[in-house]
């Protein structure tokens, strides 16, 4: 991990899904994003995001371009890893409905279920009043999510 008075480097797996919108708002905090395609990206970081997309495409992808087995061992060194959607399927130790094969981390001690809600249909964006981050209402996405 690098230890500096710069900004955090944080590595967002770039192989399928919006990883850009990830490094847009890690650059907006102040960290320095790092868009990792290849094992010797993941050398120099301080944490890793596995965005969203289709996890059996990002699984397929890590192993094509040999990024599962650094990957795991960075999460097991102790760098922080966050996933979003496909990333937390791909985290997870315990997944319902993966496909026979899926090649997963399988590192965090979480259960979940793909596409849980169903289909892509059921997603939707709605205004939300959380009082406690203010008066304005938070415009917020739910993908697969329950009405």
């Amino acid at each position: 991990m690098q230890k500096s008075n710069l900004r955090p480097r944080i590595g967002v797996l770039a192989l399928q899904g919006d990883f850009e919108a990830h490094m847009r708002m890690l650059s907006e905090v102040g960290a320095e994003p790092i868009a990792v395609r290849l094992p010797e990206q993941l050398l120099e970081i301080d944490g890793i995001i596995i965005p969203g997309g289709e996890s059996t495409t990002i699984g397929k992808l890590m192993v094509v371009y040999d990024l599962k087995d650094i990957l795991l061992k960075k999460i097991q060194e102790g760098v922080p890893v966050w996933g979003t959607c496909a990333g937390l399927i791909l985290l997870a130790k315990e997944t319902d409905n993966a496909l026979a094969g899926q090649p997963l981390l399988a590192s965090m001690h979480i259960r979940v279920r793909r596409n849980a809600f169903g289909s892509q249909r059921e997603s939707f964006e709605t205004d939300l009043s959380v009082p406690v981050l203010g008066e304005a209402p938070f415009h917020a996405f739910f993908i697969r999510g329950p009405s």
